[in-house]
């Protein structure tokens, strides 16, 4: 189900704010962008992490974590240049952070 209190509460707000039906307009425009996500920081999205949809099953987001836990895992890095180690390090714990976060959104612990 789609969020739509955003829509109601800024049409409601716009319309008392500048006391013109503009202003709801207005007010339903911004509460459609935040019911839309808009101003969603993408850095902080656990699913754009891992690169798959918010409508991807368990199985897909499982094997997309695997699938880049592999390919930056600091073991698989031994021999590289400690600044190359760090990124991966940071990388690595990016993804299993992610991972944690959809784990535990969808109750799977």
């Amino acid at each position: 189900m789609k969020r739509s209190y955003g829509k109601v509460l800024g049409f409601i707000a716009g319309w008392l704010l500048m006391r013109h039906p503009a202003g709801g307009l207005i007010g339903l425009l911004i509460g459609h962008a935040f019911d839309s996500d808009w101003f969603r920081v993408a850095a902080n999205d656990a699913y754009a992490v891992l690169g798959v949809e918010r409508d991807a099953s368990d199985i897909e987001i499982d094997l997309a974590y695997r699938r880049l836990i592999a390919q930056v895992h600091p073991d698989r890095m031994a021999g590289a240049a400690p600044e190359l180690l760090e990124q991966a390090q940071k990388r690595a714990a990016d993804i299993n952070r992610a991972y944690d976060r959809i784990r535990k959104k969808r109750g799977r612990r």
